[in-house]
């Protein structure tokens, strides 16, 4: 079994420091025809995916929250509704960008998508991998488009040929 924290030598100019272990992310992977190209393409997310996972953004930045799973002793009963989760960190994924995960940060962590038409940036709440992004200057308004997430993922193993087909 592939050890979940290795760091991966080539990606190591692009991990994000200042994240939970391990991320990279990897400004302008694909050009923009190549972009183009890819919008223009149907796809489906795969169930199964380990020990590492591997988003291009495709048409939109978008900004990606990382939050700790609840526990059990974390939930009030007596606290209704229930007040929403907060990120324990955030990052910017510009159009073209290739994030990893890996790790704590793909095993542990849980991610989402906030519903927003803006993105206000600010230096007290800049993204940890801002340096990487030449959207993300303090006070900048990022309006966000029409994203999509080209997701790769490792399947260890095949399933049977007759739950593919649906037999």
């Amino acid at each position: 079994m592939e050890e979940q924290d290795a760091r991966v030598p080539a990606l190591e100019p692009f991990r994000v420091e200042q994240a939970p272990p391990v991320i990279y992310y990897v400004p302008d992977f694909i050009s923009k025809e190549e972009e183009e190209y890819l919008l223009r393409q149907p796809h489906e997310d795969g169930p199964l995916y380990y020990p590492t996972v591997s988003t291009i953004s495709l048409g939109s930045h978008t900004v990606l929250d990382f939050y700790e799973p609840r526990r059990p002793e974390d939930d009030d009963p007596t606290e209704q509704p229930r007040p929403p989760p907060r990120p324990t960190t955030s990052l910017l994924l510009e159009p073209r960008s290739l994030l990893v995960l890996r790790g704590p940060a793909y095993t542990r962590l849980l991610h989402g998508i906030a519903a927003a038409r803006v993105d206000a940036l600010d230096a007290a709440s800049s993204p940890p991998n801002a340096a990487a992004c030449p959207s993300a200057r303090p006070g900048a308004c990022l309006v966000r488009g029409t994203r999509v997430s080209l997701t790769i993922r490792r399947v260890p193993r095949v399933l049977r040929a007759g739950l593919l087909l649906g037999k």
